[in-house]
């Protein structure tokens, strides 16, 4: 974080509350390397932080109120600590005040005291890089610091989770919360998403000659409607039509028995196989990195889309233009990144292709009379922590 960035929202908040803050934390969004709508079902993901952050200001007050700003603009939204109850709350300020419940409802509420809280994030919103995660994290390890919770980060990636499932409403999983505080340089997080484990896994990309592209579409997407819900439902009928915990203990042969003997219909056949075959290759791709190294993981990523596209049906055509115009100008594997129904797309690219693959996509939006996408190339970075 810049020393800029953090005087602009330190003087922010003291225009805002009139005092200076307590600290300063941040946390960032993610990329998903590969493993999508896995983490619900009990799968594996590897997905890693981005040097876009989420960043707060935080100060306890003395008494029960809460007051929440952005940046952005408009005034504070005001609660207080007792008024938090899990109820949703239909405003950006659902994400810090969702993680201020979480963790009274784990710790205690009566270890909380109100605090006032301003955020400003480099998380592009609806891009499918985890901006809502971003501020769930940097808020929950501000309060936890402050609070004196010393709750872990497995913990926290909880409360982040428990906070958007319930008082945001998105029945979204645990990876983007993991992501953002357990991220490190170089690195991905290899999450087991039913015991939580979550294990560094170094990616090389800098040594290999090799930069992440992302395409953000502006085909913007919300978790808390639509597709998403509907995709978790249909996994969910799976498993309990299979009889099991969640589709992770699926092989493709239970699925084709059950289509065969008709508790599938071949739409939901499709969903699971998305997700049996996407856990697979979260697997070797994590054996593959570590056997051969990151030039050599490009076919499962191209896999894992051609899955996204055909059997969950998550992808767009801006998606998919960009993911296709990629592989043309030389990238090594391309995929839809995030939840889907829009967002973002990442290529793995050779340095000196870069340029040739940002044009690439450029010119196919164009042709197509798309809304000109926004380009970048992201890095695997830190996890959430403390600024000042």
């Amino acid at each position: 974080m810049t020393g800029s960035r953090e005087d602009e929202i330190t003087g922010l908040f003291e225009e805002r509350f009139g005092r200076r803050p307590d600290g300063i934390w941040s946390a960032p969004g993610r990329v998903n390397l590969i493993g999508e709508h896995t983490d619900y079902n009990d799968g594996f993901a590897l997905p890693f932080a981005i040097g876009d952050r989420a960043v707060v200001a935080v100060r306890l007050r003395d008494d029960d109120t809460v007051l929440v700003a952005t940046t952005a603009a408009g005034d504070p939204v005001e609660t207080t600590i007792a008024a938090l109850t899990g109820e949703r709350i239909a405003s950006w300020a659902a994400y810090p005040l969702g993680v201020a419940w979480a963790l009274g409802e784990s710790a205690g509420r009566d270890r909380l005291t109100g605090f006032e809280l301003v955020v400003h994030s480099d998380v592009p919103i609806g891009a499918g890089l985890s901006s809502s995660a971003a501020i769930e994290c940097a808020t929950a390890i501000a309060l936890d610091e402050l609070w004196g919770l010393r709750s872990g980060r497995a913990a926290l990636a909880l409360a982040g989770q428990r906070a958007e499932n319930t008082v945001v409403g998105a029945p979204t999983g645990i990876m983007d919360q993991t992501a953002s505080l357990f991220g490190d340089a170089d690195s991905a997080v290899f999450l087991d998403c039913r015991s939580l484990e979550a294990e560094a896994v170094r990616l090389g990309f800098s040594e290999a000659g090799l930069e992440i592209l992302i395409v953000n579409t502006h085909v913007s997407h919300d978790h808390a409607t639509g597709g998403y819900a509907s995709r978790r439902a249909a996994c969910e009928r799976a498993a309990d039509a299979l009889g099991v915990r969640a589709l992770r203990d699926a092989s493709l042969a239970d699925l084709q028995a059950a289509l065969d003997d008709g508790r599938f219909d071949e739409e939901t056949f499709r969903r699971a196989r998305h997700i049996v075959t996407e856990n697979a290759r979260v697997l070797d791709t994590v054996a593959t990195l570590q056997d051969v190294g990151a030039t050599a993981i490009g076919p499962l990523l191209d896999a894992s889309h051609a899955s996204m596209r055909d059997d969950f049906e998550i992808s767009v055509p801006e998606i998919d233009a960009a993911v296709e115009a990629m592989r043309s100008a030389g990238a090594l594997g391309a995929r839809l990144t995030g939840g889907g129904f829009g967002g973002s797309a990442i290529g793995l690219v050779p340095v000196e292709l870069v340029g040739a693959a940002q044009e690439a996509v450029v010119k196919a939006f164009a042709s197509a009379g798309f809304r000109e996408p926004t380009l970048s190339t992201v890095s695997p970075s830190a996890g959430a922590r403390r600024e000042d």
